[in-house]
């Protein structure tokens, strides 16, 4: 893979005085893939943390120290909408449909040219498909949350941020978009970043992954070493291996 997608040196954001990430770095090369993960069981504090990483990549915290380069360019002062068109991709953990608006005016109101089209999105996700001339109101959660994928995907984005995406789902919907996002970051090589509680819902179709702990990394390498690896899986995350391989439930604390 080649290098030079996105990367983070040394930064420190937050909101306003309240540091929330400090000394942070990362780099996603094209195709690469990158899961986030913080300790089950803390809570909001993990998940202000995960987000807030998402938001500084896109532009919506104060950085008071280090870079966000984008294809080698710093872009730690440009604003959202000029990141998004540079081609960062952002599926917010509120989904931020268009209530009032259908499903196929949701998918094309920001929708630009490139791979991901209507035929394409409705190819993956053939729910929406049917439900085409529904409100955004008048789909499930799990519907709106495929809905908000789809549509990041019409933007035809090179690096796809998502945050927290399986969050509140039924099971069946939470395989259903695993498959979708399998599928379009191992098979299509879309660059992803994914913030998820869940590690062993993602590590299996990510490079490379994070740990968060109190602002800071505390862990980075391989998915696949860390999924295999009970001892950093229990001690960062309280989770532990099966014993026929993969994650479990969280361990009690």
């Amino acid at each position: 893979m080649s290098e030079g997608l996105l990367s983070v040196r040394q930064m420190r954001a937050g909101y306003g005085d309240a540091v929330v990430l400090d000394d942070i770095s990362l780099d996603v090369p094209e195709h690469g893939s990158l899961a986030v993960l913080g300790r089950n069981g803390v809570g909001k504090s993990t998940l202000l943390l995960s987000s807030t990483l998402l938001l500084s990549i896109m532009g919506y915290t104060e950085v008071s120290r280090g870079q966000v380069l984008w294809r080698g360019k710093d872009i730690t002062g440009m604003q959202p909408h000029r990141r998004a068109r540079a081609g960062l991709g952002w599926v917010a953990q509120e989904r931020e449909i268009f209530p009032s608006l259908t499903v196929e005016e949701n998918l094309t109101v920001a929708s630009r040219p490139g791979r991901w089209d209507l035929q394409a999105v409705y190819g993956l996700f053939p729910r929406l498909a049917e439900r085409r001339a529904n409100m955004g109101n008048q789909l499930s959660g799990g519907e709106q949350q495929m809905l908000a994928v789809a549509r990041t995907l019409m933007t035809n984005p090179a690096l796809l941020l998502l945050d927290e995406p399986l969050e509140g789902l039924a099971p069946i919907i939470v395989e259903e978009l695993l498959g979708v996002l399998g599928n379009v970051i191992r098979k299509e090589g879309l660059s992803a970043i994914i913030v998820e509680q869940k590690a062993h819902k993602i590590l299996s179709f990510t490079d490379r992954a994070i740990i968060l702990d109190r602002g800071r990394i505390v862990y980075s390498g391989d998915s696949a070493a860390l999924a295999a690896d009970p001892e950093v899986l229990e001690t960062h995350l309280g989770v532990a291996e099966q014993k026929k391989g993969g994650l479990s439930s969280p361990l009690p604390h």
